[in-house]
């Protein structure tokens, strides 16, 4: 799908870098035909040093020299940089513009380039760089079926990716962007347990992980209900019903719901949007 096309990464921070050297590493695109950009020059070293792609400090060249654009910044430069190289004519070419950019609406890139730019919302997240990522696109307006082909080209590669409408990217952005994290509190958590009863810290850090790993991996590959899977797990009387009994007491459902409604309200507002 991507055959010929050259790739523009503007932004190679952690995402930025693992979406390009995704794209290398499963052999969707070649390294010479990815670009980035960072920011500082005084990062342009250690960046260089960690992939395979060119990066710069030239964000109109990049910009110019692709068919597909990552936008990868911080949510509130976007429409601004994409402003920018609008003005200097760096997108006269119409690429198709991809945005990882958290709270930054399609209609705020679209008008940020005179509403001619073909954009794409997208939520990927961290376990991208090692090929578990979860992303969600979304096309704005003037984006065709060809350019979310394109796209979940790009991210499939890293992991699973679905298309959703726009209305729910904050949702997303609450719960498979920032969830990587509440997972590690809950690995942590499950660990410092271990630890507690006596297991040395890195048998009880790995069984944690791989626990959480294998059951994630239950839930993907049965389609089962995780309350289903739970309860095989439960067994009367046992050991387990005693422990959720306490985790219930604890509120534990309760607060990383509210977690991820409480980032997905905060992603609402990170592109600076009402």
């Amino acid at each position: 799908m991507l055959n010929g096309q050259r790739v523009g990464i503007l932004g190679t921070g952690t995402m930025g870098r693992a979406l390009g050297m995704g794209l290398v590493r499963s052999g969707t695109l070649s390294a010479d035909a990815i670009s980035g950009t960072v920011k500082h020059a005084h990062e342009l070293e250690s960046v260089q040093a960690q992939v395979d792609f060119t990066v710069s400090l030239d964000n109109d060249a990049v910009a110019s020299g692709a068919d597909v654009l990552l936008l990868c910044t911080k949510p509130r430069t976007a429409p601004t940089l994409l402003a920018a190289l609008a003005e200097s004519g760096a997108l006269s070419h119409d690429p198709l513009v991809i945005s990882i950019c958290a709270g930054v609406s399609t209609t705020a890139l679209e008008t940020a380039c005179f509403d001619k730019a073909r954009v794409i919302r997208a939520m990927p997240n961290t376990p991208c760089q090692i090929g578990e990522g979860m992303t969600v696109v979304a096309p704005g307006v003037r984006a065709t079926e060809a350019d979310l082909d394109a796209a979940l080209t790009i991210f499939r590669p890293l992991g699973r990716a679905l298309r959703l409408d726009e209305e729910h990217m904050n949702t997303v952005t609450g719960l498979s962007g920032s969830g990587p994290a509440f997972v590690y509190v809950i690995i942590e958590a499950l660990s410092e347990g271990g630890v507690m009863m006596g297991l040395p810290r890195s048998v009880a850090t790995e069984l944690a992980a791989q626990t959480v790993k294998g059951a994630a991996r239950m839930v993907l590959e049965t389609g089962r209900h995780p309350a289903a899977l739970k309860d095989d797990v439960t067994t009367p009387a046992g050991c387990t019903i005693s422990a959720l009994l306490s985790l219930e007491d604890g509120r534990l459902r309760s607060v990383l719901a509210r977690g991820v409604q409480e980032a997905a309200r905060s992603a609402a507002g990170l592109g600076g949007e009402s």
